[in-house]
């Protein structure tokens, strides 16, 4: 639905113009790959919104974790005014998995004041005892939508993230679900599905980062709910 002759790159950041002006933002998404971010100084260097990991499963023995940094980037990011969403990573190989997955989540994020989408995010593992790696479409569609449906039932935004390879293993037309949309070109994406929120990098900088870190533009942000 965008038309990418619209799509420029300004000093190595994406941004969609409509008549002129840049209707887009600027994002990031962090976890405790980043370490200690300086929230201020992202904020400073035009960074509009964060995705920071709050979580993840085990892809061999299954047990949740909080990601090491997530409490401490919810509080960087609260105080620097830079609104956030949340992303799971997610290995569930069931429904019942992935509503824990939900519950998990829905429980670190309670009071944190979330104002962008809680992101199921499932992708294969290089390992070849990942527990999640050989599941069917249905399955992969099933957990998403349970995941998902938890969480929108709890009054959040919900999406799919995924490159084009990680969405095909899934039906993602059947979910209905917003996408955020991994593929790394200094082009344009050419995923053929609808997607609102793009990563178009893994190697970004950005002021208060000592790493790099992913950008991604968001083209759609009618969502965007009032801070919880």
């Amino acid at each position: 639905q965008w038309n990418w002759d619209n799509l420029e790159n300004r000093d190595g950041r994406m941004v969609y113009l409509e008549n002129g002006e840049v209707v887009s933002s600027v994002g990031i998404d962090v976890s405790s790959l980043q370490g200690e971010i300086d929230w201020s100084a992202v904020r400073d260097d035009g960074v509009e919104f964060a995705m920071i990991r709050c979580g993840r499963r085990g892809y061999t023995e299954g047990a949740l974790y909080v990601d090491d940094t997530f409490h401490q980037n919810v509080t960087g990011a609260t105080g620097a005014g830079v609104p956030f969403g949340v992303y799971f990573f997610s290995q569930a190989v069931n429904e019942d998995e992935a509503r824990e997955e939900a519950e998990f989540v829905l429980e670190l994020i309670n009071g944190t004041g979330v104002k962008y989408p809680v992101v199921f995010d499932q992708e294969p593992v290089d390992d070849s005892q990942g527990r999640a790696n050989n599941l069917s479409a249905d399955q992969l569609t099933k957990n998403a939508q349970a995941f998902c449906e938890r969480i929108e039932q709890a009054g959040y935004q919900t999406m799919l993230y995924g490159n084009q390879h990680d969405l095909s293993r899934m039906n993602v037309h059947d979910l209905g679900y917003d996408v955020w949309y991994a593929e790394y070109t200094d082009g344009h994406p050419t995923g053929d599905f609808d997607f609102v929120m793009w990563q178009y990098t893994n190697k970004g900088s950005v002021a208060g980062i000592g790493s790099n870190v992913d950008m991604n533009i968001l083209l759609e942000n009618s969502w965007v709910h009032p801070q919880r």
